[in-house]
């Protein structure tokens, strides 16, 4: 896409066989998103976050993976 810029934070393996992807995307306006990428065989998910909610997924997300060492 024409008018922003992205940098590559980082890709993990996800179970069976899929791909996560995060970057940061920075439009002309200045406006930075997270931009996280679902990647399941051809199939590709792009969904862009702002801070807020990038940091509330994260929060959630965290709480369920101590939870389930727990398990």
């Amino acid at each position: 896409m024409s008018g922003e810029r992205t940098e590559k934070l980082a890709e993990f393996d996800a179970p069976y066989r899929r791909k996560v992807m995060l970057g940061e995307v920075e439009f002309d306006s200045g406006m930075k998103l997270l931009r996280l990428t679902l990647r399941e065989g051809h199939r590709i998910t792009i969904v862009d976050l702002d801070a807020a909610t990038a940091d509330a997924i994260a929060a959630a997300m965290s709480a369920w993976a101590k939870a389930a060492d727990r398990g």
